[in-house]
């Protein structure tokens, strides 16, 4: 429970019940009351233990000062042994064509929770746009004999950039794509575009203020950063660079080939910049802007369901090309015997 020194309950502490969700992993519930004159505590019912961490964040963006809770599992789940399990039952399925080796593609939903990233004038949540490309795709790629995904986050809530980097790393993924639709300054700027790391400058301005907005996730989302000015230069400084980001590269062309059968490409190249969520080390790693969410033709078709398959399948598309010619590595877990 926490107790905080306020004179009433406020609109934004009152709507935090609401906010609760059923299918949230550790919150069974959640109540809010006046303690005492100039007291309100907020109570959390759990559903198991857990390991909590509170800290207070100075203002950003449109937010002011927040005291931001976390709560850990004492046992964290290991993606990978989920992903042995379901490669288990793909074994026993008498349809399924046998392969070497399952391609483990990490399918990232940009932003989340408390961090909508862009907005367009509709109103649509860059958050949601992703989340629900995201599942198309992994649908899609799920259905592949050759290929399996797996979400980084699967509902609305928001996931440190550390995090997202470290699922991947932990499943021996083959590949990371990242969702994105961002949003610009002018309303007619369009098109999709498609980024990979750079160990050094960034291609253009804007994939480097690109990467800069990014980057300020986990501030917008309440993760507490330490030395956080240095983190994407020392990933970059560990990792294996020329052949990582060269197979980036090569995912990235092959992504925006097919990409520019179903929109306007933004840049007929892919781009580089320091993204923090493309440090995965061993794992080749692109961030896909779908398209602006601020130009209002293109918030309105990523709103489409039925443009929002043809952008899954455009990705699904150019990943299929990616592996035909460069096959995911023999020796891994999820190996099919």
């Amino acid at each position: 429970m926490l107790d905080l020194q306020v004179d009433e309950i406020t609109p934004a502490l009152a709507e935090l019940a609401g906010k609760v969700s059923g299918e949230d992993p550790y919150l069974q519930g959640l109540r809010v009351a006046v303690n005492r004159p100039g007291v309100v505590r907020v109570v959390l019912d759990l559903k198991s233990e857990v390991k909590p961490q509170v800290f207070k964040l100075k203002p950003i963006g449109e937010y002011g000062y927040r005291i931001v809770l976390d709560l850990h599992p004492l046992q964290a789940i290991d993606p990978l042994i989920a992903l042995i399990k379901e490669s288990e039952k793909r074994k026993q399925q008498p349809d399924r064509q046998a392969v070497a080796r399952l391609a483990t593609i990490v399918i990232d939903p940009g932003h989340g929770g408390e961090d909508p990233g862009a907005i367009g004038r509709r109103g649509t949540r860059e958050k949601d746009v992703t989340l629900m490309i995201a599942k198309r795709l992994k649908a899609l790629i799920d259905a592949e004999p050759n290929m399996r995904a797996l979400l980084t986050r699967d509902r609305d809530y928001f996931l440190p950039l550390r995090t997202r980097v470290d699922k991947a790393r932990d499943v021996k993924a083959d590949l990371l794509v990242s969702i994105h639709a961002d949003a610009f300054t002018r309303r007619n700027v369009r098109g999709s575009s498609v980024f990979a790391l750079s160990d050094r400058r960034a291609t253009s301005e804007l994939a480097r203020a690109l990467a800069n907005k990014e980057n300020e996730a986990d501030l917008i989302g309440g993760v507490k950063l330490v030395g956080k000015e240095d983190h994407v230069v020392r990933t970059i400084m560990d990792l294996s660079q020329t052949a990582t980001i060269d197979y980036s590269l090569r995912l990235g062309n092959a992504v925006l080939r097919r990409l520019g059968t179903v929109n306007d490409l933004h840049k007929p190249s892919v781009e580089q910049a320091s993204f923090a969520v493309l440090t995965a080390r061993d794992v080749p790693s692109i961030l896909v802007e779908t398209a602006f969410i601020s130009n209002p033709e293109e918030e309105r078709r990523l709103g489409d369901e039925s443009y929002q398959d043809q952008l899954a399948r455009a990705l699904l598309e150019g990943i299929r090309d990616y592996i035909a010619k460069h096959p995911p590595r023999p020796a891994s877990p999820l190996a099919l015997n």
